[in-house]
């Protein structure tokens, strides 16, 4: 096993997208760790004032051309020995902050209210590292709870380079906050090398997102990555030390829901040995389906089911 890093530049980073045909920044052996430096954010969300500003955004800035909206990914990163119809098992061992402030942003036109909200706002928010907490202007101490709402693997070739905004079958902008330091994500793998790339990092966020972005921020994470061969995925999936999650993604918060339930179906039949019916009545009884984000045109839902009520041998 190999440790390694890969920093956030204008070389090792893509601004706005997904692309199969993107060569790799890095190379890695399943069973490799990597530790991935990320930045967020264009040059309109600049703090002014004393804050440390990571001179890798400037030079991004400066050299980087942002190719579609989207977000700065740092990546991809390929492992050998990974297939279409693989999965890829991303452990995130550690997720740290990079900068002493996060920026959240309100649209016109954006967001769960597009049309409530007819005017900008810029808030660059203080974040305190030690003490654990962003310091919101109204005088709010916010607990942290850090977490990169891009992690994703290269699209099926036949997509093409996408928007890093939406997410679909390859995870991407799933902005979900239960994938902490601690947790497992598993993504299905559509290229040879997987490719994955992460970033959008959040110091905090509330389960739909519903202003558009939550506590922007730059980060660093540190994964493990395995290639698994004896997993079969059409969609992500996750895990935390005590709960399995799946996820579903569309415009039609409908059609999520029935994407993570039906997934949450199949999933306890292999790790439970339910049948469709008993899983279906768990479900009902036990599983809670959450709203991921309500704002990136494919919007999320993903239900978590308890473990200790699925492993019981």
């Amino acid at each position: 096993m190999m440790f390694h890093t890969l920093h956030a530049s204008p070389e090792n980073c893509a601004w706005g997208y997904f692309d199969p045909a993107q060569p790799p920044a890095l190379t890695i052996d399943s069973g490799d760790t990597v530790t991935i430096e990320t930045v967020s954010g264009g040059p309109d969300v600049l703090p002014k004032g004393d804050f440390h500003i990571p001179p890798e955004l400037l030079d991004i800035h400066a050299r980087s051309r942002q190719e579609m909206p989207g977000h700065i990914l740092t990546g991809p990163i390929a492992v050998l020995g990974a297939k279409p119809g693989h999965v890829l098992e991303v452990r995130i061992k550690d997720v740290r902050l990079r900068q002493d402030w996060g920026y959240n942003v309100i649209r016109p036109l954006a967001g769960t209210l597009p049309y409530d909200f007819e005017t900008a706002r810029l808030l660059n928010i203080p974040l305190d590292a030690e003490a654990g907490v962003a310091r919101l202007p109204w005088g709010l101490d916010l607990p942290l709870a850090p977490f990169f709402g891009v992690m994703g693997v290269a699209p099926p070739a036949n997509w093409g380079r996408i928007s890093s905004i939406m997410p679909r079958a390859h995870a991407g902008n799933i902005d979900n906050k239960e994938l902490v330091a601690g947790t497992t994500l598993y993504l299905p793998v559509f290229n040879e090398g997987a490719l994955f790339s992460c970033g959008d990092g959040h110091g905090a966020q509330g389960d739909g997102e519903v202003c558009i972005t939550a506590i922007e921020t730059a980060l660093s994470g540190t994964f493990e990555m395995i290639v698994r061969d004896d997993l079969e995925l059409t969609y992500p999936q996750a895990e935390t030390p005590t709960h399995y999650i799946t996820m579903g993604m569309d415009p039609d918060l409908d059609q999520c829901a029935v994407m993570a339930l039906r997934d949450m179906i199949t999933l306890l039949g292999h790790k439970g040995g339910l049948s469709r019916e008993d899983a279906y009545t768990l479900c009902s009884l036990a599983g809670d389906l959450r709203i991921t984000q309500t704002v990136n045109g494919c919007k999320g839902v993903h239900m978590m089911m308890a473990k200790n009520l699925v492993d019981r041998g």
